[in-house]
């Protein structure tokens, strides 16, 4: 699952959008964002985007928590972190609940 992370830092949220494009289109399993800080309403808009006028059919899961990191000085501070995980729903992996037929290859 570590191919299909993302993570946000100080681009626009369009190329995280083409970024999680990409990695629905290798592999059909699920795209995480990682962001921390002053990314995180970046990763937001990103989903958001990705979500809204490109992919309908997936679901978002989000987690929060907290890093502590060293200053400059030594000290240590605390920063927000937020992982949102995009999957494609279980409708648009199997459409209309039916089990899709095998494709049988026919000698010739």
């Amino acid at each position: 699952m570590e191919d299909n992370v993302v993570y946000v830092g100080s681009k626009p949220p369009m190329s995280y959008v083409l970024a999680i494009m990409t990695s629905f289109n290798r592999n059909t399993e699920g795209v995480v964002l990682r962001a921390r800080g002053r990314a995180i309403p970046t990763a937001v808009d990103a989903a958001e985007i990705t979500r809204n006028r490109f992919l309908q059919d997936i679901t978002c899961d989000v987690s929060i928590g907290t890093e502590q990191m060293e200053g400059e000085e030594g000290r240590t501070r605390n920063v927000s972190t937020v992982e949102i995980t995009l999957r494609k729903s279980p409708e648009a992996l199997n459409p209309g609940g039916v089990s899709q037929p095998r494709r049988q290859d026919k000698a010739a």
